[in-house]
C-alpha cells in the first residue's frame, strides 16, 4: 500500500497538473507554494469572465470558502458546475461550515454539484451533514475525526463524494473500507492554512489519478509525513512553514514509505 501511495506522489511530480484554485485570501500564497512544492502548477483564478475557459484548461479545481462573499460564491458555483458537467475532478473545502446560515447555504449549493472530494475538519463535516439532512446532533469545535464518521458516510452516500475528515487522525471515507492516516504533528496546527494546503494538494493528486480514495490518502499521508520531518528541524511555526515547503519538494521514497502510517478498517 505504501508503495502505491508513493506512486501517486511521483505521478504528480511527473505530470505537473494544472490546478485552478478559488480559495481564500488568507492562504493564497501558502496554497500556491504548496502546489509548486509537490510538483503541480497552481492558477489562482476567480474572474467571472474566464471561469469556463479556465476550468477547461486545468486538470482539477479547488474550491475553498474561507473568505466567502457573494461575488466569489457565484464564481465558485459557476466553476464547479462547469467541472461537474465536464467530468473534471474538483474538491470542496467547507471552511467554517456551521458558523452562519449564509455559509451553510453556500456549501449546500456547492454540494449539490457533487464534488469529487470534500475535505474538512470533524466540526465542518458534522455541520455539512446537518445543514443538508438535519441528521446530526450539533457541531462541536472540539469534535474528533471519529465523531464525524456518520456525517461523512451520509455525505458520501448522498453525493458520491469521497470525504476526508482531517484531524489528529485523518479518515478517508469512500465506498470501500475506511482509510486511517496517523501522521502529522501538533505544531502544524499553529501554522495558518495547512488544512487549506491539504485541500489544494489533494486537488493536484485527484487530477492525475482515477482512484480517488488512494489519491486522497496519498496526499494526506504526504503532508503528514512531511510535517513530522519538518517539525524535527524547526524552532517554531515560522520556520516550520519554510521547512515544510522544502520537505514537500525534496522528500524521498524511503522517507515516505518508512514513515507513513496508514491502515484500512471496515
Amino acid at each position: 500500500m505504501e508503495k502505491r501511495l508513493w506512486d501517486h506522489v511521483q505521478r504528480v511530480r511527473q505530470q505537473s497538473p494544472l490546478v485552478q484554485n478559488i480559495t481564500n485570501f488568507v492562504v493564497m500564497n501558502n496554497t500556491a507554494n504548496a502546489l509548486l512544492a509537490v510538483g503541480a502548477s497552481p492558477i489562482m483564478a476567480h474572474a467571472d469572465g474566464e471561469l469556463t475557459d479556465m476550468v477547461g484548461v486545468c486538470q482539477s479545481l479547488v474550491i475553498n470558502i474561507g473568505t466567502l462573499d457573494n461575488q466569489w460564491l457565484e464564481s465558485m458555483l459557476q466553476a464547479s458546475a462547469t467541472a461537474h458537467r465536464s467530468g473534471k475532478p474538483w474538491i470542496l473545502d467547507p471552511v467554517g461550515a456551521g458558523a452562519t446560515r449564509y455559509r451553510d447555504n453556500a456549501v449546500s449549493r456547492l454540494l449539490a454539484l457533487r464534488p469529487t472530494v470534500v475535505r474538512g475538519n470533524a466540526s465542518e463535516i458534522l455541520a455539512l451533514a446537518k445543514a443538508n439532512s438535519g441528521a446530526t446532533k450539533g457541531v462541536d469545535s472540539r469534535a474528533t475525526s471519529g465523531e464525524a464518521l456518520d456525517a461523512a458516510r451520509y455525505i458520501q452516500q448522498r453525493y458520491g463524494s469521497v470525504v476526508c475528515i482531517s484531524g489528529e487522525m485523518d479518515i478517508v471515507v469512500g465506498e470501500g473500507p475506511l482509510v486511517y492516516i496517523r501522521n502529522g504533528d501538533p505544531l502544524m496546527t499553529k501554522v495558518t492554512g495547512l488544512g487549506c494546503s491539504a485541500t489544494a494538494i489533494i486537488g493536484a493528486f485527484i487530477a492525475v489519478s482515477s482512484d480517488t480514495v488512494e489519491a486522497v490518502s496519498a496526499a494526506m499521508g504526504l503532508l503528514g509525513v512531511c510535517g513530522e520531518l519538518a517539525v524535527a528541524v524547526s524552532a517554531g511555526p515560522g520556520s516550520l512553514q519554510v521547512n515544510l515547503l522544502d520537505k514537500l519538494y525534496n522528500i524521498t521514497e524511503e522517507e515516505f514509505v518508512t514513515r507513513v502510517r496508514i491502515s484500512h478498517e471496515a
